[in-house]
C-alpha cells in the first residue's frame, strides 16, 4: 500500500523534449500554468493494494486567503457529462473562493466537503457559513475501484498545503494516476503562452486532466491506439488561470476557446464525456490602484494563446504518463515514445 504527494517513477519527456512545438506564441519560464504568478499545484496520488490508481490536483490561484480575496472566474462547459461542484455560484456571481480540485467522479461529494473542512479551519473569524467549493472530475473508474470512494480529507488538505509554484509534476500523478485518452494512459498536464500587450505582457496557463477518447493526432499525423475508437466514453476537466485583466464574462470567453485546442488533438467528444473547464485571473491579487478589464478588442490573441496551452497540456499528459495496470487486472499502456517520434519526423 502506498499514498504519495508526488509520483517518483523516471519522468518521461514532455511534446518540446520531442520536437512537438504547437503555435508561435512562446511559453512561460516553465512552460505550466504556474507561469501565471502566485498561482500553485500540489498533488495527492493514492495507489492501494491492486484496485485503488487516483489522487486528487489542487489548483491555488493565490497565496492569501482565497475566500476573502475572491478572484474574478468563469466556468465553461462543452459536453455536460460530468460531475463538477461549485458552477452555478461560479456562473452567478462570477467568481472563485477556493483553490480548485481535480479528482475522481465518485470522490467529488467528499473532495468538496474536504475543501470546506479546509476552509473553516483556517477561518480565525468563526462568522464563514457558506463555501462554494470548486471541484472537477472525470471518471478514473477503469483503473481504479471508483465505489470504494477512497480520498479523505486529509488527502484533499494535503494537495493544497503542499502546493507549490514552479515545474509542475505531470502524467500519473494526482487526478491523473487512474486516466486514459485515446486508449493510452492519460493524466495530468500543464502548458502555457506569453502574449505581448500594449505595455504588458500577458501569461496563459492551462492545466488538464486528460480522459477522454477519439483519434489522437499530432502534427498532422495520426497516432494509432490498440484500444481507442471515435466513441470512446472519457472526460477532459480543464483549468485556465491568466494575469490578464479579465472580467467574468471574457473569462467565460476564454474558457469556451480551450475546446479548439482539445478538439486539435483528434477529440470525440463522444456521449458519456464531461468537457469542461474553470477560468480565473490573478490580476487584481494584491494590487490597490484601479484596474480595468481588458477591452473585448484585445482578446483574440489570448484565445489563440488558451487553444495552443491546452492542445500542449494535453500532449504532455500523455507523453508524461506512466504505465498503470489497476482495478479487476486491467493495464493501460504509457504510449510508446518511437511512435510518436515517428509522427514527428513525417510531419516535418
Amino acid at each position: 500500500m502506498s499514498a504519495t504527494s508526488s509520483h517518483s517513477a523516471e519522468p518521461r519527456p514532455r511534446a518540446r523534449d520531442l520536437g512537438i512545438v504547437v503555435g508561435e506564441l512562446p511559453p512561460g519560464a516553465h512552460n505550466a500554468i504556474t507561469d501565471v504568478p502566485g498561482v500553485k499545484v500540489g498533488h495527492f496520488t493514492l495507489v492501494e493494494g491492486k484496485s485503488i490508481r487516483t489522487g486528487v490536483t489542487a489548483i491555488v490561484p493565490h497565496g492569501g486567503d482565497i475566500f476573502r480575496q475572491k478572484v474574478p472566474a468563469a466556468f465553461d462547459c462543452y459536453n455536460g457529462f460530468g460531475k463538477a461542484f461549485g458552477t452555478v455560484q461560479i456562473q452567478e456571481l462570477g467568481v472563485i473562493e477556493t483553490p480548485i480540485l481535480l479528482g475522481g467522479t465518485l470522490c467529488v461529494p467528499r473532495i468538496a466537503d474536504a475543501v470546506m473542512e479546509y476552509v473553516i479551519r483556517h477561518d480565525d473569524t468563526g462568522q464563514i457559513a457558506s463555501i462554494n467549493p470548486a471541484v472537477g472530475e472525470t471518471n478514473d473508474g477503469f483503473l481504479s475501484d471508483g465505489r470504494a470512494r477512497p480520498i479523505k480529507t486529509e488527502h484533499v488538505i494535503e494537495a493544497i498545503t503542499k502546493a507549490a509554484g514552479g515545474p509542475v509534476v505531470e502524467g500519473t500523478v494526482g487526478a491523473g494516476t487512474g486516466t486514459r485518452c485515446f486508449g493510452w494512459k492519460g493524466g495530468i498536464g500543464t502548458s502555457s503562452r506569453q502574449v505581448k500587450g500594449d505595455s504588458h505582457t500577458w501569461t496563459v496557463g492551462v492545466l488538464v486532466q486528460s480522459n477522454f477518447g477519439g483519434k489522437l493526432e499530432i502534427l498532422g499525423k495520426l497516432i494509432p491506439s490498440p484500444r481507442a475508437t471515435g466513441t470512446d466514453k472519457g472526460s477532459c476537466a480543464i483549468v485556465i488561470a491568466t494575469d490578464a485583466p479579465l472580467d467574468a464574462r471574457q473569462l467565460q470567453r476564454l474558457a469556451r476557446r480551450s475546446f479548439a485546442g482539445m478538439a486539435r488533438t483528434g477529440a470525440s467528444f463522444s456521449h458519456g464525456s464531461g468537457d469542461y473547464a474553470f477560468a480565473f485571473s490573478t490580476a487584481w491579487v494584491n494590487r490597490r490602484d484601479a484596474l480595468s478589464p481588458l477591452p473585448d478588442e484585445a482578446l483574440s490573441p489570448l484565445f489563440i494563446a488558451v487553444a495552443d496551452a491546452t492542445q500542449e497540456a494535453i500532449y504532455n499528459s500523455l507523453l508524461r504518463a506512466q504505465t498503470v495496470k489497476g482495478h479487476e487486472g486491467r493495464t493501460v499502456e504509457a504510449i510508446p515514445l518511437e511512435l510518436v517520434r515517428k509522427a514527428v519526423r513525417a510531419g516535418k
